[in-house]
């Protein structure tokens, strides 16, 4: 048996043990979907970064350290000041709503604040979370072909195959308590991989002089804040669009729902200050490994391939198979939160609240609405392998589109919901539909004409303005907001 393979069997049983120990918890669809909204400040913290991160951070975010070299810290300076924002002007109101309101899902919290009897933010949510939740998993599931095809002889598919297997098991056996609680060792190994790594491959390559100097050699502008393309218009909009990767972090659900799981509102405080710390770690550990990555191994084809290159070549064996489960780790610690938020849109929002209230049936048992949510966990995993078994995009990019469509459509609604006293219902729906339609249509039609800007930032700005602006020309519909 393998170093590698030895570690990667260890890990295994960690989430075996861990799902079994959570399953108590997923017979009821609070204790499935939530929690039971019983989690300790460090899971908060650890699940909420892990979540947001995952192979983002370890192959996409080390790669473009790789391609673009110090330009790639603003992509760290985003980060940090968007989820610092998050948790500044959202974690403890989203947390006393869905507390007031007894909410296990956003869509929950903005029935709640609307009194949205008509389920038209629900209906909209459900659909935007399975529509950019399908393409995000299936980014990740790709990440995990790219990782298992990096460290190990499996092929790209049978990685895929073998990760999303991993993932999907102890995901439906332990339910959300077993995601978050994972997410916390998934994260303590990211964040040890992340100052390991980069460390190991500087001092291989000479020192930080060594790897400045190699990088210079190779292109001077791989050492400016401007990036390889130097000082112009288009690395103006590239560096706005790399500060703007943050701003999701301010309305997607799955961080959402990590605010809401939390024991009490003051335990978000030590989440917070945890949080925000580990993020900055991890973001300068990823970009430092890809500017060493790019001194000690230049001309890689693909460029997100320099971490798992780095493992293999330059440590122990043990080492690497710690860094094999390491990519996984983050990769699993996003994959789990997204099957478990689109399972609870489609059990919790669409088939109880929804359909439920449309059929006016004797409502199903909180257990059967568990094991049915159960279910559609598998069937989502199920239908992310078999867009990722047949198409590989980049990881960066593509996950930066659903992270974008995401941040767009919830961010600005939520925002207005806790600050914003006299958004309504239809200003709400008018926000959130404006601000996901702008994202795709931004994607697919317009960004080429704009500098590549990356699609938060209209998508974003569209979503505020319209919550606005509809809120106030349109009759108030909805109760204002109770601090």
């Amino acid at each position: 048996m393998t170093a590698i393979s030895a570690v990667f069997i260890v890990y295994l049983v960690i989430l075996a043990g861990v799902a079994l120990w959570s399953r108590s918890e997923t017979h009821t669809m609070s204790g499935y979907f939530i929690a039971g909204k019983k989690l300790p400040p460090w899971v908060v913290a650890f699940s909420t970064n892990a979540t947001g991160e995952s192979g983002w951070l370890l192959l996409g975010l080390t790669g473009m350290g790789y391609a673009a070299g110090a330009q790639a810290f603003w992509v760290v300076a985003g980060e940090v000041v968007g989820i610092a924002l998050a948790w500044l002007l959202l974690s403890r109101r989203i947390k006393r709503l869905s507390d007031k309101s007894d909410s296990i899902t956003v869509p929950d919290v903005l029935a709640a604040r609307f009194d949205d009897r008509a389920h038209v933010l629900r209906k909209l949510s459900v659909l935007i979370i399975l529509v950019m939740v399908g393409a995000y998993v299936a980014a990740q599931m790709v990440a995990t072909g790219k990782a298992f095809d990096g460290f190990t002889d499996l092929s790209y598919s049978t990685g895929v195959l073998v990760g999303a297997t991993i993932i999907i098991l102890y995901t439906l056996v332990g339910g959300y308590k077993a995601v978050a609680w994972t997410d916390l060792i998934q994260g303590i190994l990211m964040l040890l991989g992340l100052i390991i790594v980069p460390l190991i491959a500087i001092r291989t390559a000479g020192g930080w002089d060594a790897v400045t100097s190699s990088l210079h050699l190779q292109d001077p502008g791989l050492l400016t804040p401007w990036g390889p393309d130097g000082k112009s218009t288009a690395a103006m909009v590239g560096i706005l669009s790399f500060l703007a990767i943050g701003l999701p972090f301010m309305g997607v659900p799955q961080l959402m729902v990590r605010f809401m799981s939390a024991r009490s509102e003051k335990s978000l405080v030590p989440a917070m200050a945890i949080s925000v710390t580990v993020i900055l770690l991890f973001d300068l550990g990823a970009v430092l490994t890809g500017m060493a990555g790019r001194a000690l191994f230049p001309g890689l084809e693909d460029p997100e391939g320099i971490l798992p290159l780095i493992s293999t070549t330059l440590l122990h064996p043990v080492l690497g198979g710690i860094m094999m489960v390491v990519v996984l780790a983050a990769i699993m610690s996003t994959v789990d939160s997204l099957l478990i938020l689109a399972s609870s849109a489609v059990v919790r929002d669409y088939w109880q609240q929804i359909r439920g209230s449309l059929q006016g049936k004797k409502a199903l048992s909180d257990r059967a609405l568990a094991q049915r949510g159960k279910l559609v966990t598998l069937i989502i995993g199920i239908i992310g392998v078999a867009f990722a078994l047949h198409q590989t995009p980049l990881i960066f990019w593509f996950v930066l589109f659903a992270w974008s469509g995401l941040g767009a459509a919830f961010g600005p609604v939520l925002l207005c919901a806790v600050w914003y006293p006299k958004t309504n219902l239809a200003g709400a729906f008018a926000g959130m539909l404006g601000g996901f339609v702008t994202t795709v249509v931004w994607v697919l039609w317009l960004k080429p004409y704009f500098y590549d800007l990356l699609e938060i930032i209209p998508g974003f700005f569209v979503g505020l303005v319209l919550t606005i602006i509809v809120s106030n020309l349109s009759r108030n519909d909805g109760p204002g907001y109770q601090q």
